[in-house]
């Protein structure tokens, strides 16, 4: 049975001539889109594309499929659109793990303008910065920082190139003093988070003018596995965290916080949402990725 999935992967394939560049059009992995290629190829029992190391071109046969698959994709899409045509909402139940700091204080207020916008659309959170299984756990969707390990997840980028900063309370550097490098973290309270029972305590950065990164190991008197408790303990004055551009984002403009060590890059931090199948990317999903995309933009562009 075809899958409109491969379609989708073979012809973007075909339009960009780069599985690569199609995988990034579509916002999954390159591996997932070759794997759609070869499905659609045994499927139809053709062979749609002539590859080399260096080239990837369509055979005679693909060239001739390509339009019959554009034209299936192209009705396909006339069809959705009919039967979306005349509604100005979206209706049904959307199951989201959230991270618990930019979670509870910010998406928080996101979601409920988008509920006011769409008031039909019923939302269950879980929050918590326990890494959701999807596979397991009663969610549709998780929000989630940091590079994905499971290549096999649909990405949503959301805020794809925010980082980390280093960051403390006016207090705190009153008391201590500012860090001159990174290596002189080692002399200060470094307030931890711990994920799934591992702490990171290896922080790392990447100097100015293309110097090689720094991994810095950092102790103090303090680990949580809430982000939320390690941002109120580093507003309170309780030492030196490392966290999200989005989490600290508010507390730096208002002064309760500063940010340490400017000229280091701290590590990528990108924002994404996930899930198990390209079939969970509802139009309500999308509409979704949307919103909080643009939300995110504008919280980082003040």
């Amino acid at each position: 049975m075809l899958r409109l999935d491969d379609l989708t992967v073979f012809v973007r394939t075909a339009e960009h001539g780069s599985l690569s560049a199609a995988a990034r059009e579509l916002e999954i992995s390159p591996a997932l889109a070759s794997a759609g290629v070869k499905r659609l190829e045994g499927a139809l029992g053709l062979r749609l594309f002539a590859r080399t190391t260096r080239s990837l071109r369509l055979t005679e046969q693909g060239e001739h499929y390509l339009t019959h698959a554009r034209e299936a994709l192209r009705l396909l899409k006339e069809g959705h659109e009919a039967l979306l045509q005349g509604r100005d909402d979206f209706a049904g139940t959307l199951k989201i793990a959230l991270p618990s700091d930019i979670g509870r204080n910010i998406v928080l207020g996101w979601l409920d303008a988008f509920q006011q916008q769409y008031p039909r659309i019923v939302l269950q959170l879980s929050v918590g910065d326990r890494v959701s299984d999807l596979y397991r756990q009663p969610v549709d969707l998780a929000i989630r920082y940091g590079q994905l390990d499971d290549s096999s997840l649909v990405a949503l980028p959301l805020a794809p190139h925010n980082r980390r900063v280093l960051v403390a309370a006016p207090a705190y550097l009153r008391r201590h003093g500012y860090p001159a490098t990174p290596a002189a973290l080692r002399e200060h309270n470094c307030l931890r988070f711990a994920i799934d029972g591992v702490i990171h305590d290896r922080w790392t950065f990447h100097g100015p003018h293309g110097a090689p990164p720094q991994s810095v190991l950092v102790g103090g008197d303090r680990s949580a596995d809430d982000a939320d408790v390690v941002r109120r303990w580093a507003v309170a004055g309780m030492g030196i965290a490392c966290k999200s551009q989005l989490d600290v984002i508010a507390d730096l403009r208002s002064g309760r916080l500063e940010r340490l060590l400017p000229d280091y890059a701290c590590e990528a931090a990108p924002l994404t949402m996930v899930c198990m199948h390209r079939s969970q990317v509802t139009p309500a999903v999308l509409h979704l990725r949307d919103f909080l995309r643009g939300e995110c933009e504008r919280l980082l562009a003040g």
